[in-house]
């Protein structure tokens, strides 16, 4: 469409920043005659200049006809000037002529135009990147200069024109474009590979700057992990061009959904933030504060921070869209509620651009170590790399409509049972208050209330209606004391304990689980009380169908429900889920790190508290008998035993005892106390290093026991005297945290590290990300990283987190971005969490003592949080107890949880082989699959157990083929691959060696019985063997001819008899050995 006005020619400074382009200077034109008869000089003429171009197209050597009348000595100027999508006005072709004589003549003289050869020809094999051009405008003008101006510059000299014309001309596209002539020999090689592809049009990838950062629900509780985004260079060379172009002009637009729960404690709350290369804050960092205004901080040109605050809060319990656009220094906020109405809409203007690279950093949504997160679930998060939108262009649709609603109905459920548990004891407390002033007067009264039954509040403030909705709460709290004085604890929260603790006893009866329906209403009041381990109950249930009808969606609400509220185990579930990519979770590897980090930076706090129902993750499983006869209680055999050889002086049954009690290890209850007492005997008494240090670490931290700082260096000194590594590094600790000596500290570290303890290589590692290693100036983070991730390898918990946080955020050299890497190594960490022990703990417990219905129960809610070791031993119940796990598990708990179990990095042997099993019969509705059989059976096979290797031959003696790739994972020799024979003795050989050598195994007699099919059937195919079998089997012949002809004349018809009968079995023997050689070796 042709402009209303015409085009403003672009100033200087615009028309060098097309470095592609080169500028093409035209070739001698020739001036034509004139056509306009000479009139005399004093009549007043307008100077003027025309274009006429035959083909207005962008071709090399085009013809444009320059009409023009030069009322004084003139210059004539031509120039064109291009567009593309990443660069505007920039002249390719200029050309310019004086005309001095021919003054008040109309002249017209033929141009020919010549472009750079990237704008018109294709590409080849010289010519490596044609540009796509949009426009090319060619700008013709008259300027009364003298011949000494000639020189000057061209864009002054157009604002001085007198007399000015334009035409458009029209971009070729490069696959429209011809070959251009070279005029070279390429050499024979050069000229064949340019052959091959010259007639192929590149496809760009399928790229857009439109990125969901997020498509799931998040559960954000407000803690200080986040989802970790990192975004790439496009591969598409034209978007990337526009990226770097708008790193100083940033043009980009975000817009998230948000369920804001509550408004910033503190200070400030991140929303969404990006953190640069050197772990700084950059553009865009996007907060909450306490009043629940939105903090919008920019990174400027010039390097400094600003930062400005909307003039609207955010709204809490509703779902709304928060979108934020940036255009240079501009920047525009909109609130968008669900019917994408505009709520609020505030702009902001900066002095100066921001500066902006998305590559150089990542993005953090929610809390990171920098930050606490807000408490929110954060919904579809969409961002536009390029583009600036207004909210009707924005194409984030609100996905999950059913949760989306559940989760707004359960809020505001939740409110109402809130308040009634409040003004319940409130009302009650008040009533008692009453009534105990009247106790002071009547001592009757007062032992009544003393010793007499608890009195219940039977006079409602509610309706009807309200009662019959929540019938069973009342019920409850009519059950329940208020009369017990405040402790600070949460009332609400507190009542939702009692409901909680009362259902899971009547679960855990012999039949609890057939009360499961009955208990749900219960359990969502406890969870809407602010007792999430309710609601990741209420999460298990619906999800497994345990005693209930599988829902989806209410297991997803109440699973997002107890995230929220920071319930380990529901953290973990998610975790899990979205690691894996089952129960209809989406595959995602961020969002499932950002679950996973925040318990396993709990499981480091945890450890360090004493208290809570903790115990340690033991990996025991069911099919185990010798780690199941070692489980015990205070009052079992081997806890006795252990206690007896202790108070004798033993010290390494005392120092077995201690660990036992401190973490609650093999069956045996926490008691830490009692753990200390036993540290503190056995560091006096035995002089037994590992006990002595133990003890100086609880003096050290006062764990259960009164700080001595004086005591506990003595005891450190000492075991570090006798050589132990982790005493070595208590010292360097004592030093770095008491005495802040960083020199003394560094050298007992570097001891210990040599010593090869982890502690050591992860403090080490802190002196040099803090900077304060003596004697090196500054931080040093690649060191550091170094160090931390040695102590990772040595199991240190800290080391671990700080190098998945590495892999996840990809900001360190030496740790590229692998985020299933950082996923694996923080779902390490997190399942060493105490509370989720303490249920595993529970269930194996249970399981013990036949408590078929607590166990089950217990390790259903282990196994969904992913923890291998329960889903193994949860498959095993189920099969042993097939008749409970139909009744309560809706889905099939064998198919479903050794399937989770294989699924995982540590998986056992068994469970492969279950799995296996299952592929190769069909398991009930699953279809035979042979080859995944033959996978499962392999992977068996990897982890060292022979009956992989025994099934794999199995499977081949049926005559089926294993897949190469199979064999290659197998690391089997590839000239085997095609000889069965050859594979066969191979996996016998493996079975054989992998199994126990020193007794006879089914491997040992499937090699031996291998060997001997080959050897029979190498004597059956030797010619010599033939003919000599053939010459004896003539003589044996002739001579039971010759037997019978003297026997006949015998009298004695016994001998005849028996010869008679012993002929004809030796003659079928002999048959069927030849017909069937290896039915003798099969019914041995």
């Amino acid at each position: 469409m042709r402009p209303p006005a015409e085009p403003r020619r672009p100033a200087p400074l615009l028309l060098v920043l097309l470095t592609n382009f080169v500028l093409s200077f035209g070739k001698e034109t020739l001036q034509t005659t004139a056509v306009t008869p000479q009139f005399q000089k004093n009549v007043d003429y307008v100077d003027f200049i025309y274009l006429n171009i035959l083909e207005k197209k962008v071709l090399n050597n085009s013809e444009v006809s320059v009409q023009y009348l030069c009322s004084k000595p003139c210059i004539v100027s031509l120039e064109a000037v291009a567009s593309s999508e990443f660069r505007t006005g920039v002249p390719v072709y200029r050309r310019r002529w004086k005309d001095e004589k021919n003054l008040y003549v109309s002249r017209t003289r033929q141009v020919h135009l010549k472009f750079p050869s990237i704008m018109v020809y294709r590409d080849d094999y010289i010519i490596r990147n044609s540009i796509i051009v949009h426009s090319v405008i060619l700008y013709a003008w008259i300027s009364h200069r003298s011949a000494s101006s000639y020189g000057d510059e061209q864009n002054e000299d157009y604002q001085a024109a007198v007399a000015k014309n334009y035409t458009f001309l029209e971009a070729v596209p490069p696959f429209e474009r011809p070959y251009k002539d070279h005029k070279v020999c390429l050499q024979w090689g050069a000229d064949y590979l340019w052959m091959l592809q010259a007639n192929r049009i590149p496809q760009c990838p399928h790229e857009t700057d439109g990125v969901h950062v997020l498509e799931f629900i998040y559960a954000s509780s407000g803690e200080k992990t986040g989802i970790v985004k990192k975004f790439e260079q496009f591969e598409n060379r034209e978007l990337e061009t526009v990226r770097q172009h708008q790193v100083d002009y940033p043009m980009f637009t975000i817009s998230i959904w948000l369920y804001l729960l509550h408004h910033c404690e503190k200070d400030l709350c991140g929303i969404l933030y990006f953190i640069d290369s050197k772990e700084m804050y950059g553009t865009p960092a996007v907060f909450l504060n306490e009043e629940g205004y939105v903090h919008i901080q920019m990174h400027l040109m010039r390097g400094d921070d600003l930062a400005v605050k909307t003039s609207f809060s955010l709204p809490l319990k509703q779902w709304f869209r928060l979108d934020l656009s940036f255009k240079g220094g501009q920047i525009e906020v909109s609130s968008v509620g669900k019917n994408l109405k505009r709520h609020h809409h505030q702009s902001f203007t900066f002095r100066e651009d921001f500066y902006y690279d998305d590559t150089a950093g990542y993005f953090v949504l929610g809390g990171s170590g920098y930050v606490n997160g807000i408490e929110a679930f954060f919904g579809p998060v969409k961002y536009y790399r390029l583009n600036v939108l207004e909210t009707e262009q924005i194409s984030n649709p609100l996905h999950d409509k059913d949760t989306v609603e559940q989760i707004e109905l359960y809020y505001e459920r939740c409110m109402d049972i809130q308040e009634i548990v409040y003004d319940y004891r409130y009302i009650v407390r008040q009533g008692e208050k009453t009534h105990r002033s009247c106790y002071y007067e009547n001592y009757y009264l007062e032992l009544i209330h003393k010793y007499g039954e608890k009195s219940k509040c039977d006079a409602f403030m509610w309706g009807k209606e309200l009662r019959e909705k929540y019938h069973t709460l009342f019920k409850l709290l009519q059950e329940m004391d208020f009369s017990s004085p405040d402790d600070g604890s949460d009332t609400v929260v507190e009542v939702g304990r009692r409901i909680f603790e009362k259902v899971v006893k009547g679960l855990s009866s012999a039949n609890g689980l057939s009360n499961l329906g009955s208990s749900v209403p219960l359990l969502v009041d406890s969870s809407c009380c602010g007792y999430h381990k309710a609601s990741y109950f209420l999460a298990v249930i619906f999800e497994t169908g345990l005693g209930v009808p599988v829902d989806r969606i209410k297991g997803l609400l109440y699973s997002l429900v107890g995230a929220q509220g920071n319930e380990r185990l529901s953290v973990m579930n998610l975790g899990y889920k979205h690691y894996q990519g089952i129960n209809n979770y989406p595959l995602d590897l961020e969002l499932s790190y950002a679950y996973y980090s925040n318990i396993a930076i709990k499981t480091s706090l945890d450890q360090h508290n004493i208290k809570g129902e903790q115990a340690f993750v033991e990996t025991i499983r069911l099919m185990d008998d010798e780690l199941l006869k070692a489980q015990t209680k205070e009052n079992g055999d081997v806890f006795m035993w252990l206690k007896h050889e202790a108070t004798r002086g033993n010290a390494a049954a005392q120092q077995r005892l201690a660990q036992m009690l401190f973490w609650g290890q093999q069956g045996v209850a926490k008691n830490p106390e009692a753990a200390i007492e036993w540290y503190a005997k056995g560091a006096i008494e035995t002089e037994d290093p590992v006990l002595i240090y133990d003890y100086a670490i609880v003096l050290f931290k006062g764990q259960g026991v009164k700080k001595n700082i004086k005591l506990a260096l003595e005891l450190m000194k000492k075991a570090a005297a006798k050589g132990l590594p982790q005493a070595v590094n208590g010292l360097g600790w004592y030093y770095h945290n008491f005495k802040r000596d960083y020199k003394k500290a560094a050298k007992h570290w570097l001891i210990a590290e040599e010593l090869g303890n982890p502690d050591a290589s992860y403090n080490l590692g802190v002196l040099y990300l803090d900077g304060i290693y003596p004697g090196v100036p500054g931080r040093n983070q690649t060191v550091a990283a170094r160090y931390f991730y040695k102590a990772a390898q040595g199991g240190h918990i800290e080391g671990t987190l700080r190098c998945s946080l590495y892999y996840i955020t990809g900001n360190m050299e030496d740790f590229p971005r692998d985020p299933e890497k950082a996923v694996i190594w923080a779902k390490h960490i997190a399942e060493k969490n105490g509370y989720l022990g303490h249920v595993i703990r529970k269930a194996l417990n249970a399981y013990l003592e036949l408590s078929w219905h607590e166990a089950l129960l217990h390790y259903v809610l282990a196994a969904e949080t992913g923890i291998e070791v329960s889903q193994s031993n949860l498959a095993h119940i189920c099969e042993e107890r097939p008749d409970l796990a139909r009744k309560y598990i809706a889905t099939d708990c064998v198919w479903r949880y050794y399937n989770f179990s294989v699924s995982q990095v540590n998986a056992p042997s068994f469970a492969y082989l279950k799995m296996g099993d299952f592929y190769y019969y069909g398991y009930q509705n699953q279809s035979r699959d042979l080859e995944l059989s033959m996978r499962m059976y392999a992977q068996a096979a990897l982890e060292g157990d022979s009956q992989g290797f025994f099934n794999l031959a199995l499977v081949m003696e049926e005559g089926n083929s294993i897949p190469s790739y199979i064999l290659d994972h197998l690391e089997i020799d590839q000239a085997l691959h095609s000889s069965n024979t050859s594979l066969l003795q191979e996996l016998y050989y493996r079975c054989w060696n992998n199994s126990n050598q020193e007794t006879i195994s089914p491997c040992s007699l499937a090699l031996l019985y291998f060997y001997m099919r080959v050897l029979w059937n190498n004597v059956l195919h030797s010619t010599l063997i033939y003919f000599m079998g053939t010459f004896l089997l003539s003589i044996l012949v002739a001579f039971a001819v010759q037997s019978f002809q003297s026997l006949s004349g015998n009298d004695s018809e016994d001998a005849t008899r028996a010869v008679q009968q012993d002929e004809p079995t030796l003659s079928n023997d002999l048959s069927q050995q030849e017909s069937n050689p290896q039915s003798p070796l099969v019914t041995s």
